[in-house]
């Protein structure tokens, strides 16, 4: 904080009434202390300013050599981020639109009290604090955009340089009259195409859920169901690998949830548990229904991980890459998505996994987390 005054009595007094004081910020969990500087006139405000720059201005309007107004005409050119209070003796109307177009931000008359001293600058520090994390906030969203969009041209680049490789591939005579090649080459391509489209889907679904644009359809859902129907959708995969699937569940399981929700989040459970599995390897699916909780356990004997590797397994575009992961395909968002779906019922993914041994994935669901949103009607759907 400058304090811009010519009377040393006056400087002294705030920086008294002001000494040890601090403003809490609740929403942010911040406690702002100050530290002071001074000056006598506008001339040693600005000089005071270019070397270190304060957050809040105390500035008098009447001072020797150029005024208050003119040092916040000079602020206001500078644009610098500084919230200035203005200290008259002879406030008017006038005076204060000269400053509020200038920038002022408040006014405080003279004489004032220590009381009326500390109310404003409360509310200078706590605004002064709401802009700080807005810039921060602001900064990181463009970080996070910038990775975004760097690791999507990332991802995306590979598969497309691959099928340019066999387009190109396809055009020689040679290959169109071998039809063992041609089918293996375009069933490469398709491959890529299935890769590409799954990391856009997740990326369309991870951003609808952050952004609370996903459309939910609440209703009675019975989550043996939906595993179900997750686990005939990994069949086919499965059989490739001559991975058997077993459940393990009461016969019926009911909460209020989006079925759609849950779909995903067993697909990512269980297409997981049999993509990083051994050959004739297994995968048991447990069911709990608690009193007041849905647990369920999908276990593997697959390729595992090392702690390190599952500490950071949530983030997203986070893939696990090693000698055995190497020929397996992901979009490294699927977890995150899960994470967060989770989230959504109040609950929660944790991970156990050995190197070698087999992982599993245990999501706690709250069956009481949707409970005071009014299912929607058949045919309706609910932001």
């Amino acid at each position: 904080m400058l304090v811009v005054d010519d009377e040393p009595g006056m400087r002294m007094g705030v920086l008294r009434a002001l000494r040890n004081f601090n403003v809490s910020v609740p929403d942010f969990q911040e406690n702002i202390s100050f530290e002071f500087q001074e000056a006598e006139t506008g001339e040693a405000a600005l000089e005071a300013i270019e070397e270190n720059r304060p957050d809040i201005i105390l500035l008098d309007h009447k001072l020797p050599g150029i005024q208050g107004l003119d040092v916040l005409e000079k602020l206001h050119e500078m644009d610098l981020d500084i919230l200035t209070i203005m200290i008259t003796a002879y406030a008017s109307i006038e005076t204060a639109i000269s400053a509020t177009r200038r920038g002022a931000y408040d006014f405080l008359a003279k004489p004032f009290t220590p009381e009326e001293l500390k109310n404003i600058i409360t509310k200078a520090a706590r605004h002064q604090a709401v802009k700080h994390h807005a810039k921060k906030l602001a900064a990181e969203k463009k970080q996070m955009r910038f990775q975004l969009i760097s690791v999507v041209s990332h991802e995306l680049k590979a598969p497309l340089s691959a099928i340019e490789g066999y387009l190109n591939i396809m055009q020689e005579p040679a290959i169109t009259q071998d039809p063992e090649t041609y089918t293996q080459i375009v069933g490469r391509m398709t491959h890529r195409l299935h890769g590409m489209r799954k990391l856009i889907f997740d990326l369309l679904d991870l951003t609808r859920i952050e952004s609370g644009q996903k459309k939910r359809s609440l209703a009675n859902t019975e989550i043996c169901e939906v595993v179900r129907t997750s686990i005939e959708t990994s069949i086919p995969t499965a059989k490739e690998k001559d991975v058997s699937i077993e459940l393990h569940s009461p016969n019926a399981i009911e909460m209020l949830a989006d079925a759609g929700e849950i779909e995903i989040i067993m697909n990512n459970l269980v297409s997981n548990a049999v993509k990083y599995n051994k050959d004739g390897g297994k995968v048991d699916i447990t069911l709990e229904d608690l009193e007041d909780k849905v647990v369920i356990k999908v276990a593997d004997t697959g390729i595992g991980m090392t702690k390190e590797e599952t500490d950071r397994l949530f983030g997203e575009f986070v893939r696990i890459k090693n000698q055995k992961t190497k020929n397996i395909s992901g979009s490294g968002l699927g977890l995150s998505i899960l994470k967060r779906l989770a989230g959504l019922y109040k609950g929660d993914v944790s991970v156990e996994s050995q190197a070698d041994i087999g992982t599993t994935f245990t999501v706690t669901l709250d069956k009481n987390a949707l409970v005071e949103e009014e299912p929607e009607q058949e045919g309706n759907s609910k932001e």
